[in-house]
């Protein structure tokens, strides 16, 4: 309303103007009255401009009390419409103020110079339109990029955040399949020789309670780490394995029982990437879980080689088991090593072949 007010006082002193030295009633009569109209179809502009700015042209043609609100109908439309109709709108709010200095010409002001000054406006008043509609379009574009751009961004965290996960929950799957086979051995062993030596038992009976205090850290970890938001770091900063932790891996198993052949013919193994050594490590890990469940008391053999340039090969082998695993299982821990071996661009190869299960995977070892 306040714009309203200001385009009709300036349409009062342009009637004022006008009326001055030559005053008539009849002409004073019609002003008011078209400046009043053109006054209340400003408000009409907002909702409908091309045709609010058309009937103002036609009311400037009638007379100048129009002039100040059909600028701003030119005006609206160039802000709000595509460069061609607000051209068409601007044509006829010149062709408009043409026919009144034709009736009611300005003094003072010829013809050619009242044109130049009526397209110079109108011109005028057509750039800025555009420019402003141009800029409106480009901060409304920045300003969908930069939501669209914080989008993905959450969103890539969102998968980040999950992918971190996965990973943390295979790792702890990993670490919890081995931890509990260990168990389920030392106690297959105090089930089935009940007659053994006190300190035997006793040794035994505390590495089941060791183990299973590990077990139950290792699954509260894992189940903080899924249900925690946000992940800066693995589960209580524990290290991550390595290859160096592949002998303390084959002698924890050697204590608990497995009857384990280790061949190692590792040229450089201080080369090896970390990633490498990690995932050679699981599969030695997954391989001796394994054979603790579906062939427990059997002999395993494994195998490592490679050098820098090469490939590190890793081989496990066991006898078949009685088809009785000592823990259960559904075959997810193979499924799991399989992507990890692939993720880190590699190959596994598992299945039984003449009577024994045969795990052999291949990793990549750039030079």
């Amino acid at each position: 309303m306040l714009a309203v007010a200001a385009i009709g006082t300036l349409s009062a002193l342009t009637i004022v103007g006008r009326q001055t030295g030559h005053f008539n009633l009849s002409r004073l009569i019609l002003d008011v009255t078209v400046g009043l109209v053109a006054c209340g179809l400003i408000l009409v502009l907002g909702r409908r401009p091309v045709q609010g700015a058309l009937a103002l042209a036609v009311l400037a043609a009638i007379s100048p009390a129009a002039t100040p609100p059909s600028t701003v109908g030119t005006l609206t439309v160039a802000q709000r419409r595509p460069l061609k109709l607000a051209i068409l709108v601007a044509l006829a709010g010149i062709a408009g103020h043409l026919v009144q200095w034709i009736w009611r010409p300005t003094q003072g002001l010829s013809l050619l110079w009242y044109v130049i000054l009526d397209v110079a406006v109108h011109a005028a008043l057509l750039s800025w339109g555009q420019w402003t509609q141009a800029r409106r379009a480009l901060l409304d574009s920045l300003r969908e990029r930069a939501l669209r751009a914080e989008t993905e961004q959450g969103r890539r965290v969102a998968e980040a955040r999950a992918l971190e996960r996965t990973k943390m929950a295979r790792e702890m799957h990993d670490v919890l399949a081995h931890r509990l086979s260990l168990l389920a051995t030392y106690a297959g062993a105090l089930e089935y020789r009940p007659d053994s030596a006190p300190e035997k038992l006793s040794q035994a009976a505390g590495v089941i309670r060791t183990g299973v205090h590990q077990a139950l850290d290792e699954l509260r970890e894992v189940i903080s780490v899924l249900r925690d938001s946000e992940i800066d770091e693995l589960p209580g900063g524990r290290p991550q394995p390595t290859f160096a932790d592949l002998r303390g891996l084959v002698e924890e198993s050697r204590e608990a029982g497995t009857q384990i052949t280790y061949d190692e013919a590792v040229t450089a193994p201080e080369s090896l990437p970390p990633a490498t050594g990690r995932t050679a490590y699981r599969v030695v890990q997954e391989g001796l879980t394994n054979a603790r469940k579906h062939a427990a008391g059997r002999p395993v053999s494994v195998r490592v080689d490679g050098r820098p340039g090469g490939s590190l090969e890793i081989v496990l082998t066991n006898p078949g088991g009685n088809g009785v695993p000592l823990t259960p299982g559904n075959g997810t821990g193979l499924v799991g090593l399989t992507e990890r071996v692939q993720l880190a661009g590699g190959t596994l190869n598992h299945g039984r072949t003449r009577g024994e299960f045969r795990l052999h995977a291949s990793l990549p070892w750039p030079a």
